[in-house]
């Protein structure tokens, strides 16, 4: 190369970005009133410029065997003699087909993000029908990036002639390597397949509140291979997709995000339900947790140690403001029973003609009743 094509390769290349530059900031500008070009901007800015400025670098240089008659012809004659101009070609060749697929990738991410965005707003009856489109769409996007990827890379390996030379033989062998590559992923071909299934038998959506080997949580991500769930005090569980496939798990919010909260009580005998079931109602009733739809509070159960079981359930939207609900409700009738009716609080009778005295005291061997404090 002549050193007065360098400023020709500089000034085209820097010409491009430019270009790609000024379209970036008139997207954004006109992604105030459009939604689409902010993703656009957001995820191809950098993918663009390094495709634009990899085509003006293929469009300005020549290769080095070129025919000398087309050198001549040649409107910008940029090239580099030998076999390192062969290099540098092919070279600049496998950039651009990676970046091309960079950027083919980032503008599907960016057409599903508007769909994902919208999904994530939906709440109420349609949220459980939304979260399963958002599971199904992320999981297709990152199956059709990864074919993209499998073909960009097989583009690639064509440009050496050398790899063309073996393309019949690779084709011919290719029943045999697809038998052993299937043997010996089987059991990632598994959780693929397994991943699929969940996906779209609507087993299992993002944002599901599930409880696996007793852990409480949420479906963080949800991917072909694996899902993360993030559990309540913020720790993340990774399990294996076909995990969910194999093996029994609770999902709270299969046909619905609204979860129903109980909150156990075991108090003395005396206590006055029907008054707890009042108190219970006024508060809920100024606690924003609360749906508005169902609440009630039920002697369930009497226990042997001579206590008796009250439950208080409410419903609340979302099992976040369960939680929080139950929380709630339960330190107020805790409060509300201490301070209002001390005598129901758990007490444990003991039947004094059971036990003998002591002898040569009179006394008995066990107090009359306790307290658990």
């Amino acid at each position: 190369m002549s050193p007065s094509s360098w400023p020709v390769l500089i000034v085209s290349v820097i010409g491009a970005v430019l270009t790609v530059e000024l379209a970036r900031r008139i997207l954004k500008r006109v992604g105030r009133n459009w939604e689409f070009t902010g993703y656009v901007v957001k995820r191809c800015t950098w993918p663009a410029y390094t495709v634009a400025a990899l085509i003006a670098f293929n469009t300005v240089f020549t290769p080095a065997m070129v025919d000398p008659v087309l050198r001549r012809t040649t409107p910008v004659p940029v090239y580099v003699d030998g076999p390192i101009g062969s290099m540098i070609d092919r070279i600049a060749g496998v950039l651009t087909i990676a970046c091309v697929t960079w950027l083919v990738i980032q503008v599907a991410y960016a057409v599903t993000d508007v769909v994902l965005a919208h999904l994530m707003q939906i709440e109420g009856d349609r949220n459980r029908r939304a979260r399963r489109i958002r599971t199904q769409i992320t999981l297709v996007r990152r199956v059709a990036a990864a074919v993209i990827v499998v073909v960009a890379m097989g583009a690639m390996l064509f440009t050496f002639p050398q790899v063309r030379a073996l393309g019949a033989g690779l084709l011919a062998s290719a029943g045999i390597a697809g038998a052993i590559v299937g043997i010996a992923a089987q059991s990632t071909i598994g959780n693929l397949l397994a991943g699929l299934q969940l996906a779209f038998s609507d087993a299992l959506r993002l944002d599901d509140v599930v409880v696996v080997n007793d852990e409480w949580g949420r479906i963080e991500e949800l991917t072909l291979t694996y899902v993360v769930i993030r559990s309540w005090d913020e720790r993340r569980l990774v399990f294996p997709v076909s995990y969910f496939t194999q093996n029994p798990f609770e999902n709270w919010t299969r046909h619905g995000s609204r979860v129903i909260a109980a909150v156990l009580l075991r108090v003395d005998w005396s206590v006055p339900a029907h008054e707890l079931r009042e108190e219970l109602h006024r508060f809920i009733k100024e606690n924003p947790l609360w749906d508005q739809k169902d609440w009630t509070l039920q002697v369930t159960d009497v226990l042997p140690n001579g206590l008796v079981e009250l439950r208080a359930l409410m419903s609340a939207a979302d099992s976040a403001s369960a939680w929080d609900l139950k929380c709630d409700v339960r330190e107020h009738l805790v409060e509300y029973i201490r301070t209002k009716h001390p005598e129901a609080l758990p007490r444990f009778r003991v039947d004094q003609s059971s036990f003998g005295a002591f002898p040569g005291t009179g006394a008995l061997s066990w107090p009359k009743d306790t307290r658990a404090e």
